[in-house]
């Protein structure tokens, strides 16, 4: 494989294990709860709208109904290796988060061509305030400790806001802008094996944060901090379905990996009322 975006099915033939697992795991529970279903809009407030907003950090927004979900990620190259990684994942969320929570269930498939080392997934949000939501969740459970390079499961709480005075002209009942911020421990906080023995220290930030940026009706402009290092992303909406794409840089400077590194995820998310 040489382009990424263009090749994914003939490179997951030869996938193996390595640095990038904990990345996509993280990558993918992220974006996953923002792409399960367009969330209902209520008079005098405006939400996000249906396009990704990150790649490498949570959001506080979460789904809205009865969803199941299935995807694929990856990165290009992996930090510190010459070769490509990638992640597929599935799930299912329940729930109303403006009466009681929106609850989020997933399970990772590291080894993508194999469809082994499983990892799970865990995410409950809630709407709150105007324009904003609240998640909590926990990442890579359950994972093999003698084949991951997670440090151990990763848990995070998220708050996001819809910017309330910057509605869009081409989403009708979304904003232009939208934020996260949130703390987490694990892979938003310790560095890997690798990041230390290179001297870039064993410690990030444990604080994540996202700016999205609606540039047309289909496409977000996203700039994140992951805890560990600066990315930047495109969401895209292709499609008149909820078909979801992100393509990004992660990596950007010399907190973390060896290199910049070139990611993206897919994700179809499928309403149960319409099985």
């Amino acid at each position: 494989m040489r382009i990424i975006y263009a090749v994914i099915a003939i490179v997951l033939l030869c996938n193996k294990i390595g640095v990038a697992q904990s990345t996509f795991e993280d990558m993918l529970k992220a974006h996953m709860d923002e792409l399960l279903a367009p969330i209902e809009t209520v008079p005098d407030e405006i939400l996000p709208n249906p396009v990704l907003q990150s790649l490498t950090a949570p959001s506080g927004w979460g789904g809205y109904g009865s969803y199941i979900f299935g995807g694929i990620g990856g990165n290009y190259w992996q930090p510190y290796m010459r070769k490509p990684d990638f992640i597929s994942f599935a799930g299912f969320c329940f729930g109303d988060p403006e009466r009681a929570v929106n609850i989020a269930l997933s399970v990772n498939a590291a080894d993508v061509s194999r469809v082994s080392n499983f990892s799970g997934n865990i995410s409950v949000s809630r709407r709150v305030l105007t324009g904003s939501s609240i998640s909590a969740g926990a990442m890579q459970l359950f994972a093999d400790k003698f084949i991951t390079d997670s440090p151990g499961a990763t848990v995070y709480f998220a708050f996001s806001h819809a910017i309330q005075s910057l509605p869009s002209d081409l989403n009708p009942g979304s904003s232009k802008l939208t934020y996260t911020i949130g703390i987490g421990t694990g892979r938003f906080y310790r560095k890997s094996p690798y990041d230390i023995e290179a001297g870039r220290g064993s410690r990030g930030t444990a604080v994540f944060a996202t700016l999205s940026y609606e540039l047309l009706k289909k496409v977000n402009f996203n700039v994140e901090w992951s805890g560990m290092n600066l990315g930047c992303s495109f969401g895209l909406k292709p499609f008149d379905n909820p078909l979801a794409v992100g393509i990004g840089l992660t990596n950007l400077t010399r907190y973390s990996s060896d290199r910049v590194n070139a990611s993206f995820v897919v994700c179809y998310p499928l309403s149960i009322k319409r099985i």
